[in-house]
């Protein structure tokens, strides 16, 4: 098995997509209007329309209503990405910290709600776990 993507359900693909790529940096690829990808080495993130959900099983995914999954992004800087993202309206939950397993993180929001981490491994620990 291979873990391959993550996907986020959302009434507005193109928003979602806008600000993904904004404070990733990475381009999406789009398949229709219901869906996208932003593909990066490790993984992609899918993203897809309300419509596209009865084509799993009707009524079971909602936009929107995500309180337990956060997505996590390795970046090189987290200070650095930070700064870069302050000068957008970026819905913060907490400032890069130090985390006690050697991650330094800044969680936010995306325009759904959903949560967004992105991270620097900072111990010998962390760094040696993620090959950096």
């Amino acid at each position: 098995m291979n873990f391959v993507s993550i996907r986020i359900i959302t009434d507005d693909v193109a928003r979602l997509v806008t600000f993904y790529e904004r404070v990733t940096g990475v381009g999406a690829t789009w398949a229709t209007e219901d869906f996208a990808e932003l593909r990066t080495p490790a993984a992609t993130l899918a993203i897809g329309s309300t419509r596209t959900v009865p084509l799993f099983a009707p009524g079971s995914a909602r936009p929107a209503a995500n309180h337990s999954v956060i997505t996590e992004f390795l970046v090189d800087d987290v200070d650095l990405v930070h700064r870069n993202l302050s000068a957008f309206d970026t819905d913060f939950v907490a400032g890069p910290t130090t985390m006690p397993w050697g991650n330094r993180s800044l969680l936010f929001r995306d325009p759904d709600g959903n949560l967004v981490n992105f991270f620097t491994p900072v111990t010998p620990a962390a760094v040696e776990k993620y090959s950096l």
